[in-house]
């Protein structure tokens, strides 16, 4: 009973302050409090300030809020692992396929060597008279087995 009486006396007294700023020719400012002055009597008029008063002194409410927290927490937490990890994981299959596929995308179908890791020892320098595109075409290998491996 006291907030709602409260509540209206806050919304008299700012429509108030908003008939007093009208009449000093600022009605931009006049009707914004105005707006704001009419909240309070507003949430008194639909009862939520009742609902509200009710649920401040209700210990199942409270125990509502914070069964209500813990699902949240739970929720951000398994999101949080969930991109750590990379997604979800699936069955133990998909995890055993996932690991053989990682491991044979590693080298290219053409390449000599695993793309990651050692490196084969190059010659000091090519010679003049082997064509320019078996060279390129090594090196567009190793780049593909790299994309390959990164899903792309």
């Amino acid at each position: 009973m006291i907030a709602e009486t409260v509540c209206s006396a806050v919304a008299a007294a700012g429509l108030g302050i908003a008939a007093v700023t009208a009449y000093r020719k600022r009605f931009l400012s006049a009707v914004r409090i105005a707006a704001y002055a009419l909240v309070p009597l507003g949430l008194v008029m639909t009862g939520v300030v009742e609902w509200l008063a009710d649920t401040a002194f209700s210990p199942t409410a409270w125990a509502g809020f914070a069964v209500l927290g813990v699902a949240w927490a739970l929720f951000a937490t398994t999101r949080a692992v969930e991109r750590r990890r990379g997604g979800t994981r699936g069955t133990r299959k998909e995890r055993r396929a996932a690991a053989r596929s990682a491991r044979t995308d590693a080298v290219a179908p053409a390449a000599p060597a695993p793309s990651l890791g050692q490196a084969a020892p190059r010659p000091a320098s090519r010679p003049a008279s082997t064509p320019r595109a078996k060279g390129d075409a090594d090196d567009f290998s190793d780049i593909e087995a790299i994309l390959k491996k990164h899903g792309i």
